[in-house]
C-alpha cells in the first residue's frame, strides 16, 4: 500500500513539473491588437516598427526556446535530482509580451496592407 502511494505521488509531482515548463516561442500564439492604432502611421514608420518587433520576437523566442529545451532536460534529470526542479523556466511574463508582440506584428502587416505599403 505504501508503494502505491509513492507511486502516486511521484507521478502527480512530475505531472505538475511538466505542466510548469516553459514553452517554445513557436507555440505561443499572437494576441489580437487592432491594425486601427497603427493607422497614423506611414509606409516607412511601418517598415521601422516592423524591423523592431521582428528583433524582439526573435530574442523572446530564442529564450523561451532555450528555456523549453533546458527544462526538458532538468525534468529528465529532475526525476533523480529534486532541487533541479527550482530551476525551471521562461517566465509567464515572457510569453505574454511575446504573445502581444505577436500580434502587434500582424496589426502592423495589416495596417501595411490596408495602406497598399509595398
Amino acid at each position: 500500500m505504501k508503494n502505491k502511494i509513492n507511486v502516486f505521488l511521484t507521478t502527480v509531482s512530475v505531472i505538475s513539473l511538466l505542466a510548469g515548463c516553459a514553452t517554445a516561442g513557436k507555440d505561443i500564439t499572437a494576441s489580437y491588437v487592432s491594425p486601427t492604432q497603427f493607422s497614423n502611421l506611414d509606409c516607412d514608420q511601418l517598415r521601422s516598427e516592423m524591423a523592431r518587433l521582428s528583433g524582439r520576437v526573435n530574442q523572446l523566442t530564442g529564450r523561451l526556446d532555450e528555456a523549453a529545451s533546458n527544462d526538458k532536460a532538468i525534468a529528465a534529470g529532475g526525476i533523480l535530482f529534486f532541487p533541479a526542479w527550482f530551476a525551471l523556466g521562461g517566465t509567464k511574463q515572457q510569453e505574454a509580451e511575446l504573445s502581444r508582440l505577436k500580434g502587434e506584428y500582424e496589426a502592423i502587416q495589416t495596417a501595411n496592407t490596408q495602406k497598399k505599403c509595398s
